[in-house]
């Protein structure tokens, strides 16, 4: 039995321990949000937060976060006000869109320790892919997500 906190909700599960973190959002949660995309923990299609800090799910096995908060794109802010997914509106960041929940939660972790970054930073920090090559836009947002969080107009 793994118990963990999702979106501020606790949840007991009878899951295998070594089911990815993925899976058992997406499969037993019904937390659709978290993407698959390589399965090998590089493209970051599946990044959630886990105890406040961007982790990619689908390598994560799920015993490795009993006891654990997790925020999904869903708990990021279910009416789509926190900075970062104000900016994705903004700057019209999507355009395939699959890969911009991963997107969203590792910029929103970000921006944690990294409060008014650089271009640089940006590039070393947020390493998540992204097929269409929205990168322009997404460091765009990355920008105004920041001056939002600190409240400056953007």
């Amino acid at each position: 039995m793994i118990t963990i906190t999702v979106n501020g909700k606790q949840r007991k599960l009878d899951v295998e321990d070594d089911a990815p973190l993925l899976w058992v959002l997406r499969e037993e949660l019904g937390l659709t949000g978290t993407k698959f995309g390589c399965g090998a923990g590089l493209c970051g299609a599946c990044t959630v937060h886990v105890d406040g800090k961007a982790q990619r799910t689908c390598i994560l096995p799920v015993k490795a976060v009993d006891g654990k908060a997790i925020t999904t794109i869903e708990g990021l802010s279910p009416a789509a006000k926190h900075p970062v997914q104000q900016a994705w509106l903004i700057e019209d960041v999507p355009q395939c869109g699959y890969c911009q929940s991963g997107q969203i939660m590792a910029a929103a972790s970000f921006l944690k320790t990294h409060p008014n970054p650089t271009d640089e930073e940006i590039d070393a920090g947020v390493t998540n892919l992204c097929r269409c090559g929205t990168y322009p836009r997404i460091k765009k947002a990355i920008h105004r997500a920041a001056a939002l969080a600190a409240g400056k107009k953007a």
